[in-house]
């Protein structure tokens, strides 16, 4: 079981992306991502996106709104938990040469058609609806099988 996080950075109709283009042995090598990755230990998931979002783009957050969580099922023979935020509020300047990839600020109706994890293409949108979600997406290793999600403003079973 892996924990994480992702945010996706906004800022006048356009989202900050990455484009996984320099780490050896990527399992996301090609893809874009948003900002985020893996807990430290004793973290909370808003200190780990916080730092994962400055390691990754030299940008410090400072405030979050919080969508929800996914469960990528058997993704990479693992289960991630990884809770979603998105950012208008920060400080900084884009680093220069960040470490996982190029980052770009993407307008807002192109993002989905970037090359997306096919997950990415069925939540990215619910952000936009700003509904809070629970999501399970089902893969085998990278091979997407389907998804479950209860939004918290709908009643459930």
């Amino acid at each position: 079981m892996i924990l994480a996080t992702l945010c996706y950075v906004k800022k006048d109709d356009h989202t900050l992306m990455l484009h996984r283009v320099k780490k050896q042995n990527d399992f996301h090598e090609g893809k874009w991502n948003g900002l985020g990755g893996k807990f430290e230990k004793g973290e909370t998931p808003e200190q780990c996106v916080i730092r994962e979002v400055n390691e990754e783009s030299g940008l410090r957050l400072r405030s979050l709104h919080y969508h929800g969580l996914l469960l990528f099922a058997g993704f990479n023979n693992d289960d991630w938990y990884v809770w979603v935020y998105s950012s208008e509020d920060f400080e900084g300047e884009l680093m220069d040469n960040p470490p996982e990839g190029d980052l770009k600020w993407i307008p807002d109706e192109q993002v989905g058609q970037l090359n997306l994890w096919p997950s990415d293409a069925i939540f990215l949108p619910w952000l936009k609806q700003d509904r809070r979600f629970s999501a399970r997406f089902q893969f085998d290793y990278d091979t997407f099988i389907d998804h479950t999600v209860t939004f918290f403003d709908e009643r459930m079973g």
